[in-house]
């Protein structure tokens, strides 16, 4: 039962990522998140390390999508350096956004990846379509009693997910 919960990459940062591994794969487009993936939640704009990473898979095409649960604010606020599609307050790992992101990159669940820093929402909601998964392990350690707990759980799920692979 625990599966439904396991990425299908696990990765230290998102500059971390094979992007020709997943062309490999015919992965053509990427679903981003953005809180404690591509930037602390802190951080209102998008690094310049970010910025070319960004180019550096545009350039090998693929079509990039941002996610977020956050507010509409604070989503086009990061987003101006980076000029992608975005979807905000998306209420993942509800299915509606991810299935709305497919449609604006015109692609199918299976030429898709999610990435992102949280099993629960990324991982989760990316699983539930078909897309593939890929865990970015978060960049700053949030501090409030919900997420430490939250990380907890994630940590019995990664238990799981090393035992078996």
């Amino acid at each position: 039962m625990v599966e439904k919960f396991f990425p299908n990459e696990v990765v230290d940062g998102v500059k971390d990522i094979n992007l020709d591994s997943l062309a490999e794969k015919r992965i053509k487009g990427l679903i981003l998140d953005v809180d404690n993936t591509l930037a602390p939640k802190f951080r209102t704009e998008a690094d310049n390390e970010i910025v070319l990473w960004i180019e550096k898979a545009k350039n090998k095409g693929f079509k990039l999508c941002i996610v977020s649960n956050a507010s509409k604010e604070r989503v086009e606020k990061f987003n101006d350096k980076l000029g992608l599609t975005a979807i905000y307050r998306a209420v993942k790992p509800w299915k509606r956004s991810y299935k709305r992101a497919l449609k604006m990159l015109n692609l199918k669940a299976y030429e898709t990846a999610a990435i992102g820093d949280q099993i629960f929402t990324d991982v989760y909601g990316g699983n539930r379509l078909g897309i593939y998964t890929i865990f970015v392990k978060p960049i700053h350690k949030e501090k409030s009693l919900f997420n430490r707990l939250k990380r907890k759980f994630e940590g019995y799920i990664f238990d799981r997910y090393y035992k078996m692979n």
